[in-house]
């Protein structure tokens, strides 16, 4: 776990975004869209990297839609029709669609866990399911109640239970990032509040919520979060980092006060919803250090950026 870390302060940006950006659009897609964003993220057995996107349909709804590509770039092969797209007929809360996938694998069932928002009138809440290959999938349905949403798995027991980060929202009460525990992946309990937003005119008050799925080096679990700062000519989505203790993800070690990744380029700022970075997965090169980071801008389309955990931790261990 990135145990031969050494602090490098020769850097300017954390992330540093791809010239193919953006590396995909609604006009790669093989049937027609109006958008692809939020992509949740995984390397498979084979070395291919494997993007689950949200894809909005031309009547609104979002489904979800795999592509693979051998580098992670480029030459991306995009399934011919949705992946997992929304069942209202078996499962009613997706009535409005499927949204926002975060990705784990998870070794002890020799799967990967698919944690993705589900929405209906009854508000968006966090779906599970569980496939070996991302051509079938177990659906698990519901497991958390409206209105939670930004779920994702850490990638083994802690202390012998299951543990979830997400975002439950209380009524009258911010939106926070808490973590929940369970013994099945189904039932839930002992939740416990992880990261308050801020108040004021902080870049993250009032709302916020998890990125992409906690990544474990030798410091603690690394945590990229989203934070939303309203304006008077409307939100701004950007990206900050937190570091959780390994074996209590309930303690806090560090959490950086600015944000690392903020909407810069056109294709962040023009969109369907403007001014926006949210990233929903990664992937990491044990050996190097090196994170890929896959970033719905706009909420339009599918950006990269390029990082290193060695860097990341340097800057986040020093605020």
């Amino acid at each position: 776990m990135f145990a031969n870390y050494k602090p490098n302060a020769r850097f300017t940006e954390l992330f540093r975004r791809s010239e193919k950006n953006p590396i995909l659009t609604a006009s790669d897609w093989p049937y027609p869209v109006n958008a692809v964003f939020n992509p949740g993220a995984i390397r498979l057995s084979d070395g291919q990297t494997l993007l689950l996107a949200r894809v909005e349909d031309r009547s609104g709804i979002s489904h979800l839609t795999a592509a693979r590509s051998h580098d992670g770039v480029t030459n991306w092969q995009i399934d011919p029709q949705p992946t997992l797209a929304p069942d209202p007929k078996n499962y009613p809360e997706e009535e409005w669609g499927v949204e926002d996938a975060r990705i784990v694998f998870l070794a002890e069932l020799e799967q990967h866990a698919v944690t993705y928002t589900a929405y209906s009138a009854r508000g968006p809440l966090v779906s599970l399911a569980l496939t070996r290959d991302f051509k079938t999938f177990q659906r698990r349905g519901m497991i958390m109640e409206p209105e939670d949403k930004d779920a994702a798995f850490f990638p083994r027991r802690i202390g012998g239970r299951w543990t979830l980060i997400h975002r439950p929202v209380m009524p009258g009460s911010s939106a926070d990032v808490y973590v929940s525990f369970s013994n099945d992946l189904q039932h839930w309990g002992d939740r416990t509040l992880l990261l308050a937003s801020r108040r004021g005119n902080w870049w993250d008050a009032n709302k916020i919520g998890l990125c992409s799925p906690p990544i474990a080096t030798s410091e603690g679990w690394l945590m990229t979060y989203h934070g939303v700062r309203k304006t008077g000519a409307g939100v701004i989505y950007r990206m900050g980092l937190a570091l959780l203790d390994l074996e209590d993800p309930t303690r806090v070690i560090r959490r950086g006060d600015e944000w690392i990744m903020s909407p810069r380029e056109e294709y962040e700022i023009i969109g369907d919803v403007g001014y926006v970075v949210f990233p929903c997965g990664q992937v990491v090169d044990e050996p190097t250090g090196e994170i890929r980071l896959y970033y719905g801008a706009a909420d339009s389309s599918i950006a990269l950026a390029h990082g290193n955990i060695n860097e990341v931790l340097d800057w986040l261990l020093k605020k």
